[in-house]
């Protein structure tokens, strides 16, 4: 899926992401995207079972596997993924970039009181894997 260059996040969810990434602290946070079209509509957090939370995050696959089977089922759409940077910056890092498939998900990046949206694609403009998207807050 190609995304356009604007998604749309409540300010209820955005201060949902912004409250989990600070309850995890000091490790990662991380879970799914659901919804449709440009706009996220719910969020579904999710275990870090990274061996190392603190600097990286892996979305617990049981989770992950419920989610693709209910969305199978003509459950909610999974459109992506986020995850907290605790001690980084609000953009993907090298070690996401690795991690990353090039499938157009999109993903969030959450540090200190900053999000920020990216698609995952060949070529992208950061780390040849990511190209930023406008986050639109909505009420």
């Amino acid at each position: 899926m190609l995304w356009p260059m604007q998604v749309m996040l409540s300010s209820a969810l955005h201060a949902q992401l912004l409250a989990q990434a600070q309850a995890a602290l000091p490790k990662e946070c991380c879970g799914l995207l659901l919804g449709s079209g440009s706009t996220i509509d719910r969020i579904t957090p999710a275990p870090n079972v990274s061996d190392t939370p603190e600097r990286a995050f892996e979305i617990d696959p049981a989770t992950l596997i419920a989610a693709e089977r209910a969305m199978r089922r003509g459950g909610d759409n999974i459109i992506g993924y986020y995850h907290s940077h605790p001690n980084g910056r609000a953009e993907p890092s090298p070690h996401d970039a690795a991690a990353a498939a090039c499938d157009g998900r999109l993903w969030l990046v959450i540090a200190h009181s900053q999000i920020t949206a990216w698609r995952t694609i060949r070529g992208g403009a950061l780390l040849d894997v990511f190209d930023p998207v406008s986050l639109r807050l909505a009420d």
